[in-house]
Protein backbone atom coordinates (compact mmCIF):
# COMPACT_ATOMS: atom_id res chain seq x y z
CA UNK A 1 0.00 0.00 0.00
CA UNK A 2 2.67 2.30 0.96
CA UNK A 3 3.08 5.14 3.16
CA UNK A 4 1.00 8.08 3.17
CA UNK A 5 2.39 11.48 2.50
CA UNK A 6 0.68 14.66 3.35
CA UNK A 7 2.00 17.65 1.27
CA UNK A 8 1.80 20.40 2.60
CA UNK A 9 1.25 23.74 -0.19
CA UNK A 10 -0.52 26.87 -0.07
CA UNK A 11 -1.90 28.32 -3.52
CA UNK A 12 -4.26 30.90 -2.18
CA UNK A 13 -2.17 33.97 -3.25
CA UNK A 14 -1.57 32.48 -6.40
CA UNK A 15 -4.08 34.21 -8.43
CA UNK A 16 -3.42 37.40 -10.75
CA UNK A 17 -5.40 40.68 -11.47
CA UNK A 18 -7.56 40.50 -14.42
CA UNK A 19 -7.48 42.64 -17.28
CA UNK A 20 -10.56 44.50 -18.06
CA UNK A 21 -11.22 44.05 -21.81
CA UNK A 22 -12.03 47.06 -23.84
CA UNK A 23 -14.53 46.43 -25.78
CA UNK A 24 -16.61 42.87 -24.63
CA UNK A 25 -19.53 42.38 -25.83
CA UNK A 26 -22.99 42.97 -23.45
CA UNK A 27 -24.02 39.82 -21.18
CA UNK A 28 -26.75 38.27 -22.91
CA UNK A 29 -27.15 34.69 -21.03
CA UNK A 30 -25.31 32.86 -23.77
CA UNK A 31 -21.87 32.70 -22.38
CA UNK A 32 -20.08 29.70 -23.37
CA UNK A 33 -15.97 28.59 -23.00
CA UNK A 34 -13.52 27.28 -25.67
CA UNK A 35 -14.96 23.98 -25.84
CA UNK A 36 -18.79 25.25 -26.06
CA UNK A 37 -19.78 24.53 -22.22
CA UNK A 38 -22.09 26.99 -20.68
CA UNK A 39 -21.78 29.49 -17.34
CA UNK A 40 -24.75 27.66 -15.57
CA UNK A 41 -23.61 27.13 -11.89
CA UNK A 42 -21.42 29.23 -9.56
CA UNK A 43 -20.27 27.68 -6.47
CA UNK A 44 -19.53 30.64 -3.71
CA UNK A 45 -17.71 29.90 -0.44
CA UNK A 46 -18.42 31.97 2.20
CA UNK A 47 -16.02 30.75 4.26
CA UNK A 48 -12.53 28.55 4.85
CA UNK A 49 -13.27 27.55 7.98
CA UNK A 50 -14.78 23.96 9.29
CA UNK A 51 -15.55 22.35 12.81
CA UNK A 52 -14.71 19.15 11.20
CA UNK A 53 -11.37 17.70 10.47
CA UNK A 54 -11.95 15.10 7.41
CA UNK A 55 -8.95 13.22 6.15
CA UNK A 56 -10.42 13.51 2.98
CA UNK A 57 -10.58 17.77 3.20
CA UNK A 58 -9.52 19.69 5.89
CA UNK A 59 -6.58 16.20 8.36
CA UNK A 60 -5.88 17.54 11.69
CA UNK A 61 -2.31 17.17 10.96
CA UNK A 62 -1.93 19.84 8.59
CA UNK A 63 -5.44 21.81 9.26
CA UNK A 64 -4.35 22.24 13.43
CA UNK A 65 -4.96 25.40 15.96
CA UNK A 66 -1.52 26.75 14.13
CA UNK A 67 -3.21 26.45 10.61
CA UNK A 68 -3.81 30.33 9.74
CA UNK A 69 -7.30 30.78 8.13
CA UNK A 70 -7.73 34.19 6.03
CA UNK A 71 -8.71 36.93 8.13
CA UNK A 72 -12.06 38.10 8.11
CA UNK A 73 -11.14 41.71 6.39
CA UNK A 74 -10.00 38.92 3.58
CA UNK A 75 -13.25 37.60 2.86
CA UNK A 76 -16.16 38.82 0.46
CA UNK A 77 -18.77 41.11 2.14
CA UNK A 78 -22.45 39.72 1.83
CA UNK A 79 -22.95 43.09 -0.39
CA UNK A 80 -19.79 41.99 -2.87
CA UNK A 81 -20.79 38.35 -3.12
CA UNK A 82 -24.47 39.25 -4.03
CA UNK A 83 -22.61 42.14 -6.27
CA UNK A 84 -20.67 39.22 -8.37
CA UNK A 85 -23.35 36.91 -8.43
CA UNK A 86 -25.60 39.65 -10.02
CA UNK A 87 -22.79 39.97 -12.79
CA UNK A 88 -22.78 35.91 -13.00
CA UNK A 89 -26.57 36.12 -13.69
CA UNK A 90 -26.43 38.32 -16.18
CA UNK A 91 -23.99 35.15 -18.31
CA UNK A 92 -26.25 32.48 -17.72
CA UNK A 93 -26.06 31.37 -14.08
CA UNK A 94 -29.22 30.59 -12.62
CA UNK A 95 -28.28 28.25 -9.65
CA UNK A 96 -26.26 29.46 -6.79
CA UNK A 97 -24.51 27.16 -4.17
CA UNK A 98 -22.92 28.15 -0.99
CA UNK A 99 -20.27 25.78 0.55
CA UNK A 100 -17.37 26.45 2.45
CA UNK A 101 -15.59 25.57 4.59
CA UNK A 102 -18.88 24.98 6.69
CA UNK A 103 -20.97 27.99 5.53
CA UNK A 104 -23.00 27.77 8.59
CA UNK A 105 -19.83 29.09 10.59
CA UNK A 106 -20.40 32.15 8.60
CA UNK A 107 -22.45 34.55 11.09
CA UNK A 108 -25.64 36.15 9.80
CA UNK A 109 -25.64 33.89 6.42
CA UNK A 110 -29.53 33.85 6.05
CA UNK A 111 -28.75 37.38 6.09
CA UNK A 112 -26.72 36.60 2.37
CA UNK A 113 -29.15 34.02 1.17
CA UNK A 114 -32.07 37.30 1.43
CA UNK A 115 -29.79 38.95 -0.49
CA UNK A 116 -29.46 36.76 -2.66
CA UNK A 117 -33.03 35.73 -3.46
CA UNK A 118 -33.28 39.27 -4.76
CA UNK A 119 -31.21 38.16 -7.71
CA UNK A 120 -33.01 37.61 -11.45
CA UNK A 121 -32.02 35.93 -14.32
CA UNK A 122 -32.24 38.00 -17.88
CA UNK A 123 -35.42 36.27 -18.22
CA UNK A 124 -36.63 37.50 -15.14
CA UNK A 125 -36.74 34.47 -12.77
CA UNK A 126 -35.31 33.81 -9.81
CA UNK A 127 -32.24 31.94 -9.09
CA UNK A 128 -31.91 28.76 -7.40
CA UNK A 129 -30.18 29.35 -4.16
CA UNK A 130 -28.72 25.89 -2.37
CA UNK A 131 -26.65 25.41 0.48
CA UNK A 132 -24.03 22.36 1.24
CA UNK A 133 -23.04 21.93 4.73
CA UNK A 134 -21.96 18.96 7.17
CA UNK A 135 -25.17 19.06 9.16
CA UNK A 136 -23.46 20.07 12.56
CA UNK A 137 -25.43 23.23 12.99
CA UNK A 138 -28.27 22.65 10.35
CA UNK A 139 -31.08 22.14 13.30
CA UNK A 140 -30.48 25.84 14.39
CA UNK A 141 -30.55 27.36 11.03
CA UNK A 142 -32.61 25.27 8.62
CA UNK A 143 -36.02 28.19 9.78
CA UNK A 144 -34.57 30.62 9.28
CA UNK A 145 -32.59 29.63 6.09
CA UNK A 146 -36.03 28.60 4.91
CA UNK A 147 -37.85 32.10 5.35
CA UNK A 148 -34.41 33.88 4.01
CA UNK A 149 -35.34 31.92 0.15
CA UNK A 150 -33.20 29.31 0.30
CA UNK A 151 -34.16 26.34 -2.32
CA UNK A 152 -32.33 22.95 -1.70
CA UNK A 153 -29.74 21.41 1.40
CA UNK A 154 -26.97 19.08 0.14
CA UNK A 155 -26.00 17.56 4.05
CA UNK A 156 -22.30 15.44 4.05
CA UNK A 157 -22.50 11.82 5.82
CA UNK A 158 -20.35 9.73 5.61
CA UNK A 159 -21.65 6.73 7.83
CA UNK A 160 -24.56 6.00 9.97
CA UNK A 161 -22.13 4.06 12.66
CA UNK A 162 -21.11 6.87 15.36
CA UNK A 163 -18.06 5.24 15.75
CA UNK A 164 -16.51 5.76 11.92
CA UNK A 165 -18.59 8.98 11.73
CA UNK A 166 -16.36 10.14 14.45
CA UNK A 167 -13.48 8.74 13.59
CA UNK A 168 -13.86 10.27 9.95
CA UNK A 169 -14.85 13.79 11.35
CA UNK A 170 -11.93 13.71 13.97
CA UNK A 171 -13.67 15.79 16.02
CA UNK A 172 -16.11 13.33 17.72
CA UNK A 173 -18.64 14.99 16.63
CA UNK A 174 -22.01 12.36 16.98
CA UNK A 175 -24.01 10.93 13.75
CA UNK A 176 -27.33 11.48 15.33
CA UNK A 177 -26.60 15.44 15.61
CA UNK A 178 -26.53 15.27 11.88
CA UNK A 179 -29.69 13.88 11.75
CA UNK A 180 -31.54 15.71 13.86
CA UNK A 181 -30.39 18.55 11.18
CA UNK A 182 -31.59 16.98 8.33
CA UNK A 183 -35.17 16.55 10.81
CA UNK A 184 -35.42 20.50 11.12
CA UNK A 185 -34.87 20.85 7.50
CA UNK A 186 -37.51 18.83 6.61
CA UNK A 187 -39.06 20.35 8.99
CA UNK A 188 -38.96 23.55 7.79
CA UNK A 189 -40.10 22.86 4.53
CA UNK A 190 -36.52 21.47 2.65
CA UNK A 191 -36.99 18.52 0.39
CA UNK A 192 -36.10 16.20 -1.20
CA UNK A 193 -33.15 16.95 0.83
CA UNK A 194 -29.18 15.03 -0.88
CA UNK A 195 -26.62 13.68 1.65
CA UNK A 196 -23.88 13.07 -0.01
CA UNK A 197 -21.53 10.34 1.26
CA UNK A 198 -17.38 10.04 -0.24
CA UNK A 199 -16.77 6.18 -0.17
CA UNK A 200 -13.11 5.89 0.68
CA UNK A 201 -12.28 1.97 0.33
CA UNK A 202 -10.94 1.03 3.69
CA UNK A 203 -12.51 3.40 5.96
CA UNK A 204 -15.88 3.60 5.63
CA UNK A 205 -17.02 1.15 2.44
CA UNK A 206 -19.07 -1.22 4.96
CA UNK A 207 -21.64 1.93 5.69
CA UNK A 208 -22.84 1.94 2.17
CA UNK A 209 -25.43 -0.34 2.29
CA UNK A 210 -26.38 0.26 6.33
CA UNK A 211 -26.76 4.39 5.09
CA UNK A 212 -29.10 3.56 2.33
CA UNK A 213 -31.90 0.83 4.59
CA UNK A 214 -31.94 4.08 6.85
CA UNK A 215 -32.70 7.18 4.31
CA UNK A 216 -34.44 4.99 2.95
CA UNK A 217 -36.85 3.29 6.22
CA UNK A 218 -36.72 6.81 7.45
CA UNK A 219 -36.96 9.39 4.96
CA UNK A 220 -38.00 7.48 1.74
CA UNK A 221 -38.35 9.89 -1.19
CA UNK A 222 -37.54 12.85 1.16
CA UNK A 223 -34.20 12.30 0.89
CA UNK A 224 -31.58 11.07 -2.12
CA UNK A 225 -28.66 9.62 -0.71
CA UNK A 226 -25.43 10.32 -3.48
CA UNK A 227 -22.29 7.98 -3.59
CA UNK A 228 -19.16 10.40 -4.22
CA UNK A 229 -15.60 8.86 -5.30
CA UNK A 230 -12.77 9.84 -3.37
CA UNK A 231 -11.23 12.21 -5.36
CA UNK A 232 -7.61 14.27 -5.48
CA UNK A 233 -8.79 17.34 -4.35
CA UNK A 234 -6.45 19.86 -2.62
CA UNK A 235 -2.60 18.70 -1.90
CA UNK A 236 -2.99 17.77 1.65
CA UNK A 237 -5.47 14.24 1.99
CA UNK A 238 -2.97 12.18 0.65
CA UNK A 239 -4.90 11.01 -2.18
CA UNK A 240 -4.17 7.16 -3.46
CA UNK A 241 -6.32 5.59 -6.41
CA UNK A 242 -6.08 2.28 -4.26
CA UNK A 243 -8.27 4.50 -2.05
CA UNK A 244 -11.05 4.85 -4.42
CA UNK A 245 -14.11 2.18 -4.21
CA UNK A 246 -15.69 2.81 -8.60
CA UNK A 247 -19.78 3.83 -8.57
CA UNK A 248 -20.06 0.61 -10.02
CA UNK A 249 -19.27 -1.66 -7.54
CA UNK A 250 -20.94 1.01 -5.16
CA UNK A 251 -24.43 0.08 -7.01
CA UNK A 252 -23.77 -3.38 -7.43
CA UNK A 253 -23.71 -3.40 -3.94
CA UNK A 254 -26.70 -1.39 -3.49
CA UNK A 255 -28.48 -3.94 -6.41
CA UNK A 256 -27.28 -7.31 -4.16
CA UNK A 257 -30.03 -5.89 -1.83
CA UNK A 258 -32.85 -3.11 -3.79
CA UNK A 259 -33.25 -3.73 -7.24
CA UNK A 260 -32.77 -0.07 -8.98
CA UNK A 261 -34.12 1.55 -12.16
CA UNK A 262 -31.96 4.38 -14.59
CA UNK A 263 -33.21 7.76 -14.21
CA UNK A 264 -32.75 9.98 -17.02
CA UNK A 265 -30.65 13.50 -16.24
CA UNK A 266 -32.68 16.53 -14.98
CA UNK A 267 -30.67 19.12 -16.51
CA UNK A 268 -27.62 18.96 -19.31
CA UNK A 269 -24.12 19.15 -16.74
CA UNK A 270 -25.60 16.72 -13.72
CA UNK A 271 -22.94 15.15 -11.52
CA UNK A 272 -24.98 12.22 -10.30
CA UNK A 273 -26.56 9.21 -12.74
CA UNK A 274 -29.96 8.79 -11.22
CA UNK A 275 -31.26 5.32 -10.05
CA UNK A 276 -34.44 4.78 -8.74
CA UNK A 277 -35.82 1.80 -6.35
CA UNK A 278 -37.69 -0.36 -8.20
CA UNK A 279 -39.92 -0.29 -5.43
CA UNK A 280 -40.49 3.49 -5.12
CA UNK A 281 -38.78 3.93 -1.68
CA UNK A 282 -36.84 7.07 -3.48
CA UNK A 283 -33.72 7.31 -5.13
CA UNK A 284 -29.53 6.96 -5.38
CA UNK A 285 -27.19 8.99 -7.46
CA UNK A 286 -23.54 8.17 -8.15
CA UNK A 287 -21.35 10.59 -8.33
CA UNK A 288 -18.34 9.46 -10.35
CA UNK A 289 -15.58 11.84 -11.16
CA UNK A 290 -12.66 9.29 -11.46
CA UNK A 291 -14.04 6.68 -13.09
CA UNK A 292 -16.77 8.57 -15.31
CA UNK A 293 -15.18 11.84 -16.03
CA UNK A 294 -18.08 14.41 -16.79
CA UNK A 295 -15.54 17.40 -17.75
CA UNK A 296 -17.48 17.68 -20.90
CA UNK A 297 -20.63 18.85 -19.71
CA UNK A 298 -19.16 21.19 -16.40
CA UNK A 299 -20.88 24.32 -16.09
CA UNK A 300 -19.59 25.25 -13.05
CA UNK A 301 -17.52 28.35 -11.90
CA UNK A 302 -16.52 28.28 -8.25
CA UNK A 303 -16.12 31.78 -6.55
CA UNK A 304 -13.59 31.62 -3.48
CA UNK A 305 -13.82 32.98 0.04
CA UNK A 306 -12.03 35.76 -0.50
CA UNK A 307 -12.63 37.01 -4.09
CA UNK A 308 -10.75 34.61 -6.62
CA UNK A 309 -12.51 33.00 -9.85
CA UNK A 310 -11.56 29.44 -10.06
CA UNK A 311 -12.75 27.50 -13.43
CA UNK A 312 -12.24 23.96 -12.25
CA UNK A 313 -12.54 22.36 -8.60
CA UNK A 314 -8.79 20.88 -9.63
CA UNK A 315 -6.84 24.66 -10.95
CA UNK A 316 -4.02 25.44 -8.79
CA UNK A 317 -4.26 29.12 -9.89
CA UNK A 318 -7.23 31.44 -9.62
CA UNK A 319 -8.65 35.28 -10.74
CA UNK A 320 -8.66 38.04 -8.58
CA UNK A 321 -12.31 39.72 -8.62
CA UNK A 322 -11.92 41.06 -4.95
CA UNK A 323 -9.09 43.51 -6.14
CA UNK A 324 -11.49 44.58 -9.47
CA UNK A 325 -14.35 45.14 -7.03
CA UNK A 326 -12.49 47.07 -4.34
CA UNK A 327 -10.32 48.91 -6.89
CA UNK A 328 -13.16 50.38 -7.97
CA UNK A 329 -14.76 48.71 -11.13
CA UNK A 330 -18.29 48.67 -12.93
CA UNK A 331 -20.54 46.15 -13.17
CA UNK A 332 -20.17 46.47 -16.69
CA UNK A 333 -16.36 45.95 -16.37
CA UNK A 334 -16.84 42.95 -14.41
CA UNK A 335 -19.33 41.11 -16.42
CA UNK A 336 -16.62 42.08 -19.21
CA UNK A 337 -13.41 40.79 -17.04
CA UNK A 338 -16.04 37.10 -16.41
CA UNK A 339 -16.68 36.86 -20.10
CA UNK A 340 -13.41 37.11 -21.03
CA UNK A 341 -12.15 34.69 -18.50
CA UNK A 342 -15.30 32.33 -19.12
CA UNK A 343 -14.72 31.82 -22.91
CA UNK A 344 -11.04 30.94 -22.91
CA UNK A 345 -11.85 28.01 -20.64
CA UNK A 346 -10.52 24.63 -21.49
CA UNK A 347 -10.31 23.11 -18.25
CA UNK A 348 -10.84 19.24 -18.19
CA UNK A 349 -8.63 17.66 -15.73
CA UNK A 350 -10.50 14.77 -15.01
CA UNK A 351 -10.58 13.57 -18.48
CA UNK A 352 -6.78 13.99 -18.29
CA UNK A 353 -6.10 12.72 -15.02
CA UNK A 354 -5.04 9.45 -16.18
CA UNK A 355 -2.45 11.04 -18.49
CA UNK A 356 -1.00 12.76 -15.55
CA UNK A 357 -0.50 10.39 -13.48
CA UNK A 358 1.36 8.34 -16.11
CA UNK A 359 3.19 11.90 -16.37
CA UNK A 360 5.05 10.77 -12.90
CA UNK A 361 4.72 14.50 -12.64
CA UNK A 362 2.68 15.89 -9.66
CA UNK A 363 -0.28 18.63 -9.92
CA UNK A 364 -0.53 20.96 -7.96
CA UNK A 365 -4.49 22.46 -6.56
CA UNK A 366 -5.77 24.44 -4.78
CA UNK A 367 -7.95 22.84 -1.34
CA UNK A 368 -11.84 22.17 -1.52
CA UNK A 369 -12.32 23.54 1.75
CA UNK A 370 -11.03 27.29 0.14
CA UNK A 371 -13.24 26.73 -3.14
CA UNK A 372 -16.11 24.60 -2.15
CA UNK A 373 -16.83 21.19 -3.35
Amino acid sequence: MGEKVIALSDLRAQADVPEIPADAPAPDGLLADALGRPLRDLRISVTDRCNFRCSYCMPKEVFDRDYRFLPQTSLLSFEEITRLASVFARHGVTKLRLTGGEPLMRKHVDDLVRQLATLRTPAGEPLELTLTTNGSLLARHAQALRAAGLSRITVSLDALDDEVFQRMNDVGFPVADVLSGVDAALAAGFGPIKVNMVVKRGTNEHEIVPLARHVRDQYGPQVVLRFIEYMDVGATNGWRMDEVLPSDAVRQLLESTWPLVPLAARAPGETAQRFAYADGRGEVGFISSVTRAFCGECNRARLSTEGKLFTCLFASRGHDLRALLRGGASDVQLAAVVSSLWSRRADRYSELRSASAASGVARQRIEMHYIGG
